[in-house]
């Protein structure tokens, strides 16, 4: 369909690596998009590269530490240089640390903020003045069904969520005006390596933990191809009058919450 094609858009995906964010990748540039991948792991992201020069696609890697500006800085820059604009940014990165207030420590608390939600600022901040320039862009908050409802031994990570869900509210209403379109996808409980580590932090079986997560309304956790359909509908031309909204991807766990 016309609307969900990326033709010459350059994409920059933090938390590319894997999970949502590698699915995400593979699927813009499926769609015609050149993709710069950003993560903290370089093996895996240049892994994710691999796969998709393999289809054929456009993509590069970029080793950075979207908690830091620097990094984030490069990140902007290089994506600039090497594709000569940036048109559309995912803001993916994420981690958990499954907790209570009580039990997180100042350390925790900082680190799941810096990786969760100052990201999603820094990029930002150093992406509209690209896309202002540029005519337009979009950027995609990854949040969490837990940014909009409460969950159990996850202050931090719920925290973080919350905020993302109205940052990504506050950008797009200071930005509509340069054509710049900010939305805010709400993934379930998706089959990624960090769901599989709050396993490990709760002290319970990974196969309990995959089972009782799959108890809502669609029988199923997500998969990342769930979450990275949303983001390539938010991304096209088909969503051109949408922004400051928040779309739950979630088989309707917050149904009936």
């Amino acid at each position: 369909m016309e609307g969900y094609r990326l033709d010459g858009k350059a994409a920059l995906i933090t938390g590319a690596a894997s999970g949502i964010g590698r699915a995400t990748a593979i699927l813009f540039a499926r769609a015609g998009a050149k993709v710069a991948l950003v993560d903290i792991d370089r093996q895996a992201g240049e892994e994710s590269v691999r796969l998709i020069q393999c289809e054929p696609g456009e993509a590069f890697f970029i080793r950075a530490d979207v908690s830091k500006a620097p990094d984030c800085q490069r990140a902007v820059d290089q994506t600039r240089s090497r594709y000569g604009s940036l048109d559309i940014l995912v803001n993916n990165a994420g981690m958990i640390k499954r907790a209570t207030v009580v039990e997180t420590s100042e350390e925790q608390w900082d680190q799941v903020m810096g990786v969760n939600l100052r990201s999603v600022f820094l990029m930002s901040k150093l992406a509209i003045p690209l896309m202002g320039k540029g005519g337009g862009g979009t950027i995609i908050n990854v949040s969490s069904g837990w940014g909009l409802a409460g969950g159990p031994k996850a202050a931090a990570y719920c925290a973080s969520k919350g905020a993302v869900v109205l940052l990504t509210k506050a950008m797009a209403i200071d930005h509509g005006g340069q054509n710049i379109r900010v939305n805010c996808i709400c993934p379930g409980d998706t089959d990624t390596d960090m769901l599989r580590s709050e396993a490990q932090q709760l002290g319970i079986t990974e196969q309990r933990f995959l089972n009782e997560a799959a108890q809502r309304p669609l029988r199923r956790i997500g998969k990342p191809e769930d979450i990275a359909r949303a983001a390539l509908y938010l991304a096209g031309e088909d969503s051109a009058y949408i922004t400051g909204t928040t779309l739950v991807v979630d088989g309707g766990g917050l149904a009936g919450g």
